[in-house]
């Protein structure tokens, strides 16, 4: 195996509290999502305001790290604020929280493609669901991963090596392996290994934080892949947020995408997106391989969860079986991809420096699992030569 050498990251090297500010007309949502922020030890609320307008007006005084932004406000709503406020501070992390509609979701995605680093889904009633564990336990989670990665300084890094972090304010020096140097200190090693000998048949794609902007810059380069053969997608998302991707999918790579629906047929050609609420897997049956949707309970807090589908793969396609993990929080795929290697199948990571969090990328590359760690833009061309035959070094393109 080949090997890069990854800084370890560490989310408190900024060394102050996350500064959120809560946009939300409704006071109810507002306060509850106060009081949670206000609890953590590592964050505090610099502002709070009732529409966009008030937010702009704020921004520079409150001097956020995070806005945690609502999309349907009086006088200035969400996305008509979006632009406003990152043009007054750069490298403002914005989550935007929405409604659990069809609206919701396509404003929701057209806020994402305008800047916003990710989003939160509210629930629909304040009875219920505001108040759930899971709704605070995300909140918090992507405030926290988010700030903290967005506040940690980022080094641009060499295309097609596992990416390093920058010296830390303890002035820790970064290491990586370039051209057979040895930089910095305090690193844990990323094994490449050899991609497999046998042509994909299927690719087989996890996501979730900043997944749909890099689904979308993905897929618009990979026609002449797609064509050779099925894509299957599993993005954390919930129901509703998974139809309106799948046609913004299907506008970027000019092929149908569209949600799995249980028992249907896997075909080349075909882009399937795993329904939100569902976990997908495939089985192999008389007549081909087909879609197997299931209720069970989530995996790593997701469903659905890319490990079932990972691991779904690696038995019906075993070698044949391509997988790719793009930027999001946790460790959601390193099981499926294991799984995926033991069957003598490839993997490949989004690197740190394209990703807006290196959270699932940087578990399967850190696991040993990649036969290549890339930036985004690297991905796609990697693909189309791997479907048409090319085998390389693979660390290299």
């Amino acid at each position: 195996m080949s090997s890069v050498l990854v800084a370890t990251s560490d989310v408190s090297a900024a060394g102050r509290p996350i500064r959120v500010m809560v946009v939300d007309d409704a006071i109810v949502a507002r306060s509850l999502m106060t009081r949670w922020i206000e609890a953590e030890p590592d964050m505090l609320i610099a502002a709070s305001a009732r529409n966009g307008r008030e937010a702009v007006e704020q921004i520079e005084r409150g001097d956020p790290d995070v806005v945690v932004l609502d999309i349907e406000m009086p006088e200035l709503d969400g996305l008509s604020a979006l632009p406003l406020l990152l043009k007054k501070k750069r490298n403002l992390v914005v989550i935007m929280a929405s409604s659990l509609t069809r609206r919701g979701a396509e404003i929701t995605l057209r806020a994402l493609a305008r800047g916003a680093a990710d989003y939160v889904p509210k629930p629909e009633t304040s009875n219920d669901g505001t108040t759930s564990a899971m709704f605070r336990r995300e909140l918090i989670e992507k405030i926290r991963n988010l700030g903290n990665r967005r506040r940690l300084p980022r080094r641009q890094d060499s295309p097609g090596l596992a990416p390093t972090q920058e010296p830390s304010s303890r002035g820790r020096d970064s290491l990586a392996m370039r051209d057979g140097q040895k930089f910095g200190a305090e690193s844990t090693a990323v094994h490449l290994r050899p991609f497999a000998k046998t042509a994909p048949r299927a690719l087989l794609i996890g996501a979730s934080t900043g997944g749909p902007q890099a689904l979308t810059a993905m897929i618009e380069k990979l026609p002449a892949a797609i064509d050779r053969a099925p894509v299957l997608i599993t993005q954390h998302m919930p129901p509703t947020f998974t139809t309106v991707l799948a046609e913004h999918l299907t506008r970027a790579g000019g092929r149908g995408a569209h949600e799995a629906e249980h028992g249907e047929t896997v075909l080349a050609g075909g882009i399937y997106v795993a329904p939100g609420g569902r976990h997908m897997r495939v089985v192999r049956g008389r007549d081909g391989v087909k879609i197997a949707l299931g209720d069970d309970p989530p995996i790593n807090y997701c469903r659905p969860a890319v490990d079932p589908l990972f691991s779904s793969a690696a038995t019906v396609w075993g070698p044949a079986a391509l997988a790719v993990v793009l930027t999001g929080m946790g460790t959601d795929g390193t099981h499926g991809a294991s799984d995926i290697v033991a069957a003598g199948g490839s993997v490949i990571a989004q690197d740190e420096v394209t990703s807006v969090v290196w959270g699932m990328p940087r578990s399967v590359a850190q696991a040993g699992l990649c036969s290549a760690v890339l930036a985004l833009d690297q991905i796609a061309p990697k693909i189309i030569r791997l479907f048409s035959g090319a085998r390389s070094d693979p660390a290299r393109l």
